[in-house]
């Protein structure tokens, strides 16, 4: 689903909106753009925190401050941030903004992380299968 990025803040600005129009994603890629953004919310430590508070159920933007010692604006932008890709969703009320975790499809991202992790471990059992037989070619 296509998110939309406000100008002046977010993700299209800190990743560079316009990139993807030049960058030329390799044969069976997944489509950058999702993966870009998902990563680059869960980069963030402040972040994460979010999420872990939150899984732990709703809460209001005050109440995430609060550990963080972060102004409510510092907060929101984050939020806004993990919205932008569906990690968190929120809502008014009353006068205060309420976060939840969202409905985000992270097939996408596990994907990503399934096939580099392959990549690696295939090239680490050849290099242990290297180091063996120069072990054994040695004594």
């Amino acid at each position: 689903m296509p998110t939309t990025v406000r100008r002046g803040h977010g993700i299209g600005t800190l990743l560079g909106a316009g990139r993807s129009a030049n960058y030329t994603a390799p044969i069976g890629a997944v489509s950058t753009s999702t993966l870009d953004r998902t990563f680059f919310a869960l980069s963030d430590p402040t972040r994460r925190s979010i999420l872990n508070r939150l899984a732990r159920g709703p809460a209001t933007i005050g109440e995430l401050a609060q550990p963080f010692g972060l102004t409510l604006n510092g907060v929101k932008k984050h939020v806004e941030i993990l919205e932008e890709v569906e990690l968190v969703i929120t809502s008014k009320v009353g006068r205060s903004r309420e976060c939840q975790l969202g409905k985000a499809d992270l097939k996408e991202v596990t994907h990503w992380i399934d096939s580099y992790r392959r990549t690696l471990e295939a090239r680490l059992e050849s290099f242990d299968a290297y180091v063996q037989a120069r072990t054994a070619s040695e004594q």
